[in-house]
């Protein structure tokens, strides 16, 4: 039975993989920004939106802010758990529930069930840039992450 539930499991993993990496192709061939709705913000850099992907359909989904890092609230010192929680405090206020954004630049991420994008608000600014001026994020290309622990 136990396995029976790990196969069932496995296989929603992939379905859910082949979604979405279906809305992806279909996404960045529509059109160059997508309208979402947040729902709720996870961490600094991460929050769940539902995605437009027809005139009567969305899906729900994450999205990381691309190019950017915040730091993490399960984070490696206390100033870095404090730190995560005024960028994500700041999240919360760009990006309240309902709020409309648009997505640019979709990519898969390493997650299953999460994208990576640039965020643009309504009056144009992109979200990552707002984090990055206010000092509660940092560039990110890939590869390690630099530590936030003052030492």
């Amino acid at each position: 039975m136990e396995q029976n539930q790990r196969g069932h499991q496995s296989c929603r993993k992939v379905m859910l993989r082949v979604l979405l990496g279906f809305l992806l192709v279909l996404l960045s061939g529509r059109v160059y920004a997508v309208p979402a709705v947040v729902d709720y913000v996870i961490d600094g850099d991460t929050f769940a939106a539902h995605v437009d992907v027809a005139d009567d359909a969305n899906v729900a989904v994450r999205v990381r802010l691309i190019n950017v890092d915040t730091p993490e609230l399960s984070g490696e010192c206390v100033s870095e758990i404090k730190a995560a929680r005024v960028a994500r405090g700041r999240l919360q206020k760009l990006l309240p529930r309902g709020s409309r954004v648009e997505l640019e630049n979709i990519k898969d991420d390493k997650y299953l069930g999460r994208i990576d994008a640039n965020v643009v608000l309504s009056d144009g600014r992109d979200v990552g840039n707002v984090l990055v001026r206010e000092n509660l994020a940092r560039r990110y290309r890939g590869g390690r992450r630099q530590s936030w622990c003052k030492k």
